[in-house]
């Protein structure tokens, strides 16, 4: 084969087709897997000169397929804009470090995400920034918290593992009476359930992975939605300088799954009610906690700030737990040993309540006893998928009778 050959066969390789792409217009999203774009010359090569109008120069930056996701979240939740990261945790962390500084004050929810407390527990202070935690269940304890130097308080509602509420409308009054920004995690929620937004957060964050993915955790992916400066100047501070990108083949995924989100939250909600009531009579069940059952201490509170109750549920057992995971690990045909939620499949865990407290939450004294008294000695967390309600309880129910 003559060497002239292959200049001709680079060429076609690298160019052939892509500058005569059809514009289909698809019913599915496209995917823009590019890292980055051709560009007029003049473009500049610093975050600084970064405007709403300025093209999309480099994925890090922006990305067409990441922006349909951003926009779609902001329109669910009721924002302005959205800027979506390579996780829930990227979404939180971005958010903290480019609104807090030295001396600054963050007001945590003493229940939330472990990986949330152990950010603000062991990197935070490192950086000067003051730490404290309460019941945000409690207005009056949030109140307390609030100084001069608070610059955010964050709150997650149903707050994990034990869907304790907060008051979001009660709190962000308090937040901006005191000059601070009020950050929503609302997960758990999601915008089927409550739209903090409406309720007057600042902030609304959001684990993409669970719920809003919900098909089998295929995908990672994070978001906060809030007003269009806000967002603009998330992104310039925080997702262009810290990186936490998502891939847009991940915001692919999270785009087709938000088409049925509503209609697979509500068929969530139907099934963890009936488990829920269903467990609440049972022999070897210490208590459930439920938004959605009457028993649970915030149930009013949940009736007025959600629409729907979402699909979680913890349970607190009277046999050994490590008897009954087990049991769930090898036995269980419906319910997967498993941590995350909001997946197509039921996922059950259990989370010991001593751990918890040393490792993530650092809970002491009487918080830690109003803890214990939500979650005993530990929670079963339990994610109800899609699966019929009959063969969802009928497979936790036979785990627990067999310990």
């Amino acid at each position: 084969m003559a060497k002239s050959s292959q200049p001709r066969f680079r060429q076609a390789a690298i160019h052939a087709g892509e500058d005569e792409a059809e514009r289909a217009h698809g019913l599915s999203p496209d995917i823009v897997m590019a890292s980055s774009f051709e560009v007029a010359p003049g473009i500049g090569f610093s975050a600084t000169e970064m405007d709403a109008e300025t093209p999309y120069f480099y994925t890090r930056w922006a990305n067409p397929t990441v922006r349909q996701l951003e926009r779609k979240v902001a329109a669910l939740d009721g924002g302005e804009d959205a800027v979506c990261f390579g996780s829930g945790m990227a979404a939180i962390s971005h958010l903290w470090l480019s609104r807090l500084s030295a001396g600054d004050r963050l007001v945590l929810s003493n229940v939330c995400y472990a990986g949330a407390a152990e950010l603000a527990h062991d990197t935070l202070p490192r950086f000067g920034i003051e730490v404290v935690t309460v019941d945000t269940g409690d207005a009056g304890a949030v109140a307390a918290a609030l100084t001069p130097n608070t610059r955010l308080v964050h709150v997650e509602t149903p707050a994990n593992p034990i869907l304790r509420l907060t008051d979001i409308a009660a709190v962000a009054g308090l937040a901006h009476a005191a000059g601070a920004e009020l950050v929503v995690d609302s997960t758990i929620a999601t915008p089927v359930a409550t739209r903090p937004l409406e309720l007057g957060a600042d902030y609304v964050v959001h684990s993409l992975t669970k719920y809003a993915c919900g098909h089998g955790g295929d995908a990672l992916g994070g978001a906060v939605i809030g007003n269009r400066e806000a967002m603009q100047r998330l992104r310039q501070d925080a997702l262009i300088h810290m990186g936490g990108t998502l891939s847009p083949f991940h915001a692919w995924l999270i785009l087709r799954s938000l088409h049925t989100l509503d209609m697979r939250m509500y068929a969530h909600e139907r099934t963890a009610l009936a488990l829920a009531e269903a467990l609440e009579g049972h022999p070897k069940v210490a208590r459930v906690l439920y938004p959605g059952l009457a028993s649970h201490p915030q149930h009013a509170l949940a009736l007025r700030q959600m629409e729907c109750f979402s699909g979680m549920v913890s349970v607190v057992v009277r046999v050994d737990p490590a008897a009954l995971a087990e049991r769930i690990y090898s036995g269980c045909s419906v319910f997967s040993y498993a941590v995350s939620l909001g997946k197509s499949k039921s996922l059950a865990v259990h989370i010991p309540t001593e751990d918890l407290l040393r490792t993530s939450f650092r809970l002491t004294g009487a918080d830690a006893d109003a803890y214990r008294d939500w979650a005993g000695d530990g929670v079963f967390r339990l994610s109800v998928g899609l699966e019929p309600a009959d063969l969802v309880i009928a497979d936790f129910v036979a785990a627990l009778d067999a310990v």
